[in-house]
């Protein structure tokens, strides 16, 4: 999640963040409101990318109503603005991208005895990459053969996105784009450095806050679009730039990324390594459909699971398309159910339902890093757990105690805490006896004393948090890590990208699973645009800082704040329809691809803080197993559709449709 260094920061693109109705990247929803109004008093500007203000308020500086799924293009219009300007940090690209990798006309990188290649500008000729100084721009031949440095590709690709073509596609002014461009080349301040507590670090004080972005068509490729236009500055990784998590790593999927996994059918049904979702984040709605029709999908009917565990979730209410969601349930034999409250799919499928605690429970560790400040906590029960509930963990070491997996489990707890393994603190000798069950206050203490806590657990249950003080820049901006970036090149061109495009082409899959497999981030209209014109209005989604997911409408405090469900519309578009505000309407979906519609009925809203060509509706209602429920209104996810057209190539749920919105 790419979010703002807001202590060092200067300029921060809020892009579909919900800036003050929701937390952040791993945050809660204090720690980032905090952090964002010192910012503001210390000067920060703040442009808000999104078709609906959002409760930005007097924090933003400007409201940029870009049309749905249109975001790719904003972000390489201001990457072809930003190269125009001269505004690139040529030095980072050149060291720590593998943008100078010569490209040949395939798309593939040039290679010599499996090398990289790049064109060394002091011995005008091909050099293996690592050494030289590499080329960024111009074209080359290479033993008869024209090759391209990754990021001439690039640039030549943005080219095409000028400003005011971008502006016609997003649906904005031109000249947002341009003073966009303008303002973040001049606050990047490229080439400056600044001493963080000691140490010097490049300064690049622009950032972005882009949470929950990939639930769109183009998801994936639009974040890499997000985070290219902030490597072209440098600013990944520097201070006051775009951070990914409170420490600088590598991440856990660098490398499995690099050769993109593709195994033969038959698949399970989550699809994961599948030809149809190589990268994958395991969506309920694609679970569903493969178990609806295993045949389409090449899963191995076998692999179809007869029992499963629903652990604090509700899928046929929290994710699009709900019927599909049921239908695949009926197929489950065996449900059970971890949940602190009957949940509607809990009503539906069940066989059994285990109580699970809230707060009264030990849970962790827990991050307490306000991203500058290094500090842990454990979640400590204040009390017993109330009546039949008990904590997960509880639950779960009855249940592979039962099973006869106690020893598995218990090796794998001892290796996700470092107890035990390669990663073992303390020598390994708070390590959990594997041929015992323990008891889970002995687990977190054995952690804590590992951790070298004074007093164990004990320390948490009287202090609450464990601070260690501020994080060294060392360890939070990639540039002064050692080594720098921990070692890894940033993969500006995605090379790995387009192989695994091919190899899925090669294996029978359908253009709508492989399109958006490309070496760079490629436009084209979503599918959603296919839709009858008459199905003039986009559909988004959103949160309530009322409320948590879909887990708590039915709180009655909560409901009374906000009692009822509502589809918030311009009051010019309403107008040219004849709805008045508080009118009951009828919101009609049209899936581009099947051709299926389905509906709702809702109160209409009127909000001048959204586009006019897009209505909206938080995604917390639905619900009817608690009395306090009823009557609240409708989901948006039903009628929402899932599938080709409306899942991203990585699984990912797309919250966007076209509908029609009449009075009822």
């Amino acid at each position: 999640m790419l979010h703002p260094d807001w202590r060092h920061t200067n300029y921060v693109l809020s892009w579909g963040w919900n800036i003050t109705g929701a937390g952040g990247n791993k945050f809660c929803w204090l720690t980032w409101p905090q952090q964002l109004v010192e910012a503001r008093k210390r000067g920060v500007k703040l442009v808000q990318i999104d078709p609906r203000l959002r409760p930005a308020g007097q924090f933003a500086d400007e409201w940029v109503a870009i049309r749905p799924a249109t975001d790719l293009v904003l972000a390489q219009a201001l990457s072809n603005q930003l190269i125009k300007q001269g505004d690139i940090d040529k030095p980072y690209l050149r060291k720590f991208t593998n943008s100078p990798y010569l490209v040949k006309s395939d798309g593939t990188f040039l290679r010599v005895d499996g090398k990289e290649q790049v064109w060394d500008t002091a011995s005008d000729g091909p050099k293996a990459a690592g050494g030289g100084k590499p080329a960024l721009e111009g074209e080359y031949t290479v033993n008869g053969q024209k090759v391209k440095p990754g990021f001439q590709v690039f640039k030549e690709d943005v080219a095409k996105f000028t400003p005011k073509r971008a502006a016609e596609i997003c649906g904005i002014d031109a000249k947002q784009i341009t003073q966009i461009a303008k303002d973040l080349g001049a606050n990047a301040r490229i080439g400056e450095t600044i001493k963080i507590d000691g140490k010097r670090a490049p300064y690049r004080p622009v950032s972005i806050m882009a949470y929950h972005m990939a639930q769109q068509e183009l998801g994936m490729q639009t974040l890499r679009a997000m985070t290219m236009l902030f490597m072209l500055m440098g600013a990944v990784g520097a201070v006051g730039g775009a951070k990914s998590d409170f420490k600088w790593k590598i991440h856990d999927h660098y490398e499995e990324y690099e050769n993109i996994e593709i195994e033969d059918p038959p698949y399970g049904p989550v699809l994961k390594h599948s030809k149809f979702y190589p990268i994958n984040t395991g969506l309920p709605s694609v679970f569903a459909q493969s178990v609806l029709d295993p045949k389409k999908f090449d899963v191995d009917p076998k692999k179809i699971p007869e029992m499963m565990i629903l652990h604090m979730a509700n899928p046929i209410i929290s994710f699009p398309n709900q019927k599909v969601i049921e239908e695949a349930y009926k197929k489950i034999d065996y449900m059970v159910v971890l949940s602190p409250w009957l949940s509607e799919t809990a009503d539906y499928f069940a066989d059994i339902i285990l109580p699970a605690a809230t707060i009264e429970k030990y849970e962790g560790p827990i991050s307490a890093t306000d991203q500058y400040t290094d500090a842990k906590t454990l979640r400590i029960p204040p009390t017993d757990p109330l009546f039949e509930s008990r904590g997960e963990i509880d639950i779960y070491l009855d249940l592979v105690e039962r099973v006869g997996v106690l020893e598995e489990y218990l090796d794998i707890v001892n290796v996700e805490l470092e107890l035990s393994g390669e990663d073992a603190k303390a020598g390994g000798k708070y390590a959990l006896p594997l041929d015992k069950k323990p008891k889970v206050r002995d687990i977190f203490n054995r952690w804590a004393k590992a951790n070298e806590v004074k007093g164990g657990i004990e320390f948490f249950e009287k202090e609450g948090t464990l601070d260690k003080g501020p994080l060294p820049p060392e360890e939070v901006y990639g540039y002064i890590t050692d080594p720098p970036f921990g070692g890894v090149l940033h993969r500006f061109y995605g090379e790995s990208l387009l192989n695994a495009r091919n190899k899925m082409k090669s294996m029978g899959a359908s253009k709508a699973y492989y399109q958006d497999y490309t070496a760079l981030p490629t436009w084209r209209k979503p599918t959603m645009n296919g839709s009858p014109d008459e199905y003039d209005l986009y559909l988004i989604t959103y949160k309530l800082i009322e409320f948590k997911q879909e887990r708590s409408s039915f709180f009655p405090l909560l409901a009374e704040l906000a009692p009822k469900q509502m589809v918030a519309i311009n009051p010019k578009t309403a107008k040219e329809k004849g709805i008045s505000d508080g009118d009951e309407v009828e919101v009609e979906s049209h899936n581009a691809v099947t051709g299926e519609t389905q509906s709702l009925k809702v109160r209409a809203r009127h909000t001048q803080a959204i586009r006019p060509d897009t209505v909206g509706m938080p995604h917390h209602y639905g619900m009817w197993v608690h009395p306090w429920s009823k009557g609240q209104g409708p989901t948006p996810n039903g009628i929402i559709p899932t599938g080709e057209g409306y899942v991203a190539n990585t699984a990912d749920q797309s919250f966007h449709v076209k509908v029609k919105v009449s009075k009822a």
